[in-house]
């Protein structure tokens, strides 16, 4: 089981342009971190580091187990998701097959998918297409999909950007959830996050 993330001496560049150097931090079980900085500072392309979608230019991302270090790929493939600022969804596919699909790809049970279209309340949505729906309808797919396949780390991009403030609510229970379970949160924001989490300032990184 993950249980930490280290970061060591990371260095990312955006085309031409270097968006920080040496970043050194980590999380552990039951801890959030926020990403905080201007528009460009580096939040998104972090995440996609520790998600391996982006290699660095220099230094490294390290997943924990109880007994040791994880191979990145092997954490990567079973231990994370990663909720990005653009839901990624097939806009031809119904909610239903959409979210059926993903939680299928990713080792979630039927009954868990049960519960977590109950508690998202998208019974209602099911039979749309993807296209069909509003951004925060879309965003609540999104999340239904982390509740119905578990994974200890959730890289989260603007979470709460779309949501109302009810909807923000019941994100706010997740998150609080998955820390009290032990899970991991790495998440870039604007909005600060519903639950307590240690603010990390790409911006003072440069």
């Amino acid at each position: 089981m993950l249980i930490g993330v280290d970061i060591r001496s990371l260095t990312l560049s955006r085309g031409e342009r270097r968006l920080f150097v040496g970043l050194t931090t980590g999380l552990s079980a039951g801890e959030a971190v926020a990403l905080t900085g201007a528009n460009g500072a580096g939040k998104t392309s972090l995440l996609r580091a520790v998600a391996g979608f982006i290699r660095p230019d220099a230094g490294s991302v390290a997943f924990r187990g109880a007994d040791g270090e994880i191979e990145a790929e092997t954490a990567r493939r079973a231990a994370l998701h990663l909720l990005g600022h653009h839901e990624g969804l097939k806009p031809q596919r119904t909610a239903r097959q959409e979210l059926g699909f993903q939680v299928e790809w990713l080792g979630g049970s039927t009954d868990a998918l049960a519960a977590a279209v109950e508690r998202l309340k998208l019974a209602p949505l099911l039979d749309l297409e993807t296209r069909k729906l509003s951004a925060g309808q879309r965003r609540r797919l999104s999340l239904a999909r982390l509740v119905a396949a578990p994974r200890a780390l959730w890289l989260l991009d603007e979470p709460l950007a779309p949501l109302d403030e009810a909807w923000r609510g019941v994100a706010a229970e997740l998150m609080a959830e998955h820390l009290a379970g032990g899970g991991l949160i790495l998440a870039a924001v604007h909005d600060p996050l519903p639950v307590s989490a240690r603010p990390l300032d790409l911006g003072a990184t440069r």
